[in-house]
């Protein structure tokens, strides 16, 4: 131990090998099913309570951190252990060990659900477990609106804010979809503005007429470009507010695939290992094949190494930042109303009757029987290869 042991801070007592992170990193993305919760655990298990790597104190604050970052908080939460115990060369290392396994594993999934003449049963499972995609964005939604509700102030004002902030994200997220980040940006500001100088609420009321503009002005891979850009930069809160910052663009205005197949995307997202995020992959194959998954990939997570790699040593002072915190108090509710707001679009997205009491069952199995989103996935799925095989239109 050293002076950094202010504030809760240590160093590994023993130089940590590039190999032993390349193979801790890779086994935690091999294995983190189950989204952001699982990822946190895995590396908390190692990082502190196993290895004794990094301090309980200073790995809680690296989770508070990297949830102020846009884009995906647990990747970028692996890439701030591994940088933490190597420097830039071991964030670079962690964080694409943390990334690779879950992403093959996605373009090998993408190739076969988005193949041309797939079988019978492929499309089954693909339209079972696309029907229960609605529900997983409400339970996504649900699952943080204590945390964010306890963080509001007593006053009524700052409640209202924060039911006014989640409405215009669940609106936007249902209606204007690639332009939703411009939404996300206005409650942050217009929540800064009112604390720092008193504006009334209009403020915030104002940008929705902003939000209607359609900025995406490019084609071809300029335009996945900047859809993934938008994924991996843009995205405050990471998870399912992606989904809506895609839909239009992958669905509506580009037409890389149908409404079925981003559902299919989204699944693929949610029971494969590591970060949601993934899913711009399955977005950028149906555009432009291998190339076209492989770019969206670099250009969705590329922010996030660097703004763990360049902000990392100033993160207690990003933390500490009253404009940060007063912009994450507005755009915090935006992106749990988004969240929530994606399942209006991905509900009206299915194609057949009998995936409507597929939904219903799924919203049951999350919302009453309490199960996981992987397992509720699953069973989805596995009800469409049945109904498939039975001959039930697909």
């Amino acid at each position: 131990m050293n002076g950094d042991n202010r504030a809760g801070r240590r160093h590994p007592a023993t130089r940590v090998s590039l190999g032993t992170i390349a193979r801790e990193w890779t086994r935690i993305g091999c294995i983190g099913f189950g989204g952001p919760p699982t990822h946190i655990t895995l590396l908390r298990r190692l990082c502190v309570e196993e290895r004794q790597w990094i301090g309980p104190t200073e790995f809680e604050d690296g989770i508070a951190a990297t949830n102020l970052l846009p884009g995906p908080a647990s990747t970028q939460l692996a890439i701030f252990c591994a940088w933490r115990l190597r420097g830039t060369v071991g964030g670079l290392l962690g964080g694409v060990c943390f990334i690779v396994p879950g992403l093959a594993l996605i373009l090998i999934l993408s190739a076969v659900f988005l193949a041309s003449h797939p079988p019978t049963w492929i499309l089954g499972a693909a339209a079972g477990a696309g029907a229960a995609v609605p529900a997983v964005a409400l339970n996504a939604a649900s699952q943080l609106v204590p945390t964010s509700w306890a963080r509001v102030g007593a006053s009524r004002a700052e409640r209202a804010r924060w039911v006014v902030d989640a409405l215009l994200g669940g609106v936007a997220a249902a209606t204007v979809g690639p332009n939703l980040v411009l939404v996300l940006l206005a409650c942050g500001l217009a929540e800064i503005a009112i604390r720092w100088h008193g504006r009334a609420r209009s403020s915030g009321l104002a940008v929705t007429p902003v939000a209607m503009v359609h900025t995406s002005t490019v084609s071809g891979l300029g335009a996945l470009a900047w859809v993934a850009l938008k994924v991996g930069a843009l995205s405050y809160g990471g998870g399912f507010v992606i989904v809506p910052l895609m839909q239009h663009d992958a669905v509506f205005t580009y037409h890389w695939m149908t409404a079925a197949q981003f559902l299919n995307a989204v699944a693929l997202g949610q029971v494969t290992p590591g970060p949601l995020v993934q899913t711009v992959a399955v977005v950028g194959y149906a555009a432009a094949g291998m190339v076209g998954a492989l770019l969206a990939a670099l250009i969705a997570f590329a922010p996030s190494f660097l703004f763990v790699l360049l902000g990392g040593p100033r993160f207690d002072q990003i933390r500490a930042n009253t404009g940060v915190r007063s912009f994450l108090a507005g755009a915090g509710p935006a992106v749990i109303g988004a969240i929530a707001g994606s399942a209006i679009p991905l509900g009206i997205s299915l194609q057949h009757l009998w995936q409507i009491p597929v939904l219903a069952g799924a919203a049951l199995w999350l919302f009453v029987i309490r199960r996981g989103v992987v397992s509720g996935l699953l069973v989805a799925g596995a009800l469409g290869i049945v109904l498939a095989l039975f001959g039930i239109p697909v």
